[in-house]
């Protein structure tokens, strides 16, 4: 799902492309691609596109009219930019706003067709459709505290709480409790000041940094290749690969969809986390450290 870094990417691309354009047309594959029906999605065309922002993983597309098109791209849906208008189909181009300058369009990879559209007039309605996360990169150290400690959940699901932190995600949480050496699992009201100042200087740093890696690129050319998967990232997708810090093996947690990334020795002083698919699979078998690991992946690989 793209995060805060690649919709600020978005969001550069388009206002270089499109800001100040006149809507030639809306156009859309599936009428439930757009959630709400007042106001129409027609309603924007002929109108300006006079300002972009960034609502949690949303971008906002603001028109001279008061209104407001917001877009949610989900996991799989991404954004393009073409000189000519694209043919929409409910395979493939499912939605698109057509400029004079070119046309901006959606896709959804896969089946499952979870990108949305809601259509709002003023800001007020736009405010609605906010989840209500702080903006941690102007966050100051007491707004982030109390956001991160108003629940006792482990630091992974706080920082990925679009209700307490607005744009992060799966990928970048990952990122930051590495850089900041701390367990994905560790509960927020049993940390103390000193480690929540580490946690929101390593949340800052790594969202800057991410913002203007990908802004650079799109600065060449639109980003067309927004994933959660990239090769220099320290431990998101990169399970048992080493850790760029240590060189001890990445490790992960599985649950649903999704996965967590981390390093045992980097975060968790050594301790593997329990994974809850291998955990009741191997019951009191479950390695508790990355010695154990080692050794039991050893015994294993010597069996004949």
């Amino acid at each position: 799902m793209p995060e805060l870094p690649d919709i600020s990417a978005y969001i550069q691309a388009i206002e270089e492309r499109a800001l100040g354009e006149r809507v030639v047309a809306a156009r859309i594959a599936s009428p439930f691609l757009v959630r709400t029906i007042d106001p129409p999605l027609q309603s924007i065309e002929a109108a300006t596109l006079q300002s972009l922002r960034r609502i949690g993983k949303r971008v906002a597309f603001g028109f001279d009219n008061d209104v407001w098109l917001v877009l949610h791209l989900m996991i799989a849906g991404r954004l393009h930019w073409s000189q000519k208008r694209p043919t929409l189909s409910a395979r493939r181009n499912l939605a698109s706003l057509d400029f004079a300058s070119g046309s901006l369009s959606l896709t959804e990879a896969g089946t499952q067709r979870r990108a949305s559209i809601h259509m709002a007039r003023g800001e007020q309605a736009l405010h609605a459709l906010d989840p209500g996360g702080i903006d941690v990169l102007n966050a100051t150290p007491a707004q982030f505290a109390k956001a991160l400690q108003s629940e006792n959940h482990t630091l992974k699901r706080a920082l990925t709480d679009p209700r307490l932190f607005s744009g992060i995600g799966n990928a970048y949480s990952d990122e930051i409790l590495h850089r900041a050496r701390m367990s994905p699992v560790a509960l927020t009201q049993k940390l103390d000041s000193a480690a929540i100042g580490l946690l929101l200087s390593a949340t800052k740093d790594v969202l800057h940094e991410w913002i203007e890696k990908l802004r650079s690129e799109a600065a060449a050319a639109f980003p067309e290749k927004v994933t959660a998967f990239r090769a220099d990232m320290a431990v998101h997708g990169k399970f048992g690969q080493p850790c760029p810090r240590c060189g001890a093996k990445v490790q992960r947690i599985r649950y649903a969809d999704n996965e967590t990334n981390y390093c045992a020795t980097c975060q968790t002083g050594g301790k593997l986390l329990a994974d809850r698919g291998l955990s009741r699979l191997m019951k009191s078998d479950w390695p508790k450290t990355l010695a154990e690991l080692e050794s039991l992946v050893e015994a294993r690989s010597a069996k004949p």
